[in-house]
């Protein structure tokens, strides 16, 4: 709470990652889930459905600038970046995230698209993965917001958790600056 300076911050719960996959109830509950964690913590949870703003761009910055939050959650990493493209939020990062104006959080693949690139999520994540009214062409290029790769799931127990092993080698290969990230560990940057 204390990065949003508020005990009762408005924080827009971004699903979009989650769109490539098919089990609707599966989702819902996920969704249900984060609003109840959220709740919790005295936070006043929305959904934002970022297909709502494929074309109509200037309506997400509108709309994001009157919450103090972001909870992106985790999913395909390359349907999360598209949909953050189409929809605008190259924009919402530019005017409100980077500006502090904003905060961003989330979990797993809403940290893979805040790195400099995305090059090596596809070992984890499947960079082929489609959902209805998205650009087929993956996104490589990552907003940058931090300047490191993140290898999230490592050493956990979580389904993906033997790829991101294969991941963090190609990592190493490029010899790219890079964070291991545990199930449950937080990372927090601020740029005051």
């Amino acid at each position: 709470m204390s990065l949003v300076g508020k005990a009762d911050a408005k924080v827009a719960v971004i699903d979009n990652s989650r769109d490539c996959y098919s089990d609707a109830d599966r989702r819902a509950k996920g969704l249900k889930d984060e609003f109840d964690s959220l709740r919790l913590l005295g936070f006043k949870p929305d959904h934002i459905d970022l297909r709502d703003y494929f074309n109509n761009n200037d309506g997400l910055y509108e709309k994001l600038k009157r919450f103090d939050a972001v909870w992106v959650l985790g999913g395909n990493s390359f349907i999360l970046m598209k949909a953050m493209r189409q929809s605008g939020f190259d924009r919402v990062v530019e005017e409100l995230i980077k500006t502090n104006k904003l905060v961003y959080a989330g979990y797993s693949a809403a940290l893979c698209v805040i790195s400099p690139t995305l090059d090596g999520v596809e070992l984890v994540d499947d960079v082929n993965a489609i959902a209805e009214g998205y650009d087929n062409k993956p996104i490589w290029d990552g907003y940058g917001l931090i300047d490191f790769y993140p290898i999230v799931h490592y050493k956990s127990d979580h389904p993906e958790s033997e790829l991101v092993d294969k991941e963090l080698e190609y990592v190493k290969s490029k010899n790219r600056k890079y964070r291991t990230l545990r199930d449950g560990e937080t990372i927090i940057i601020s740029t005051e």
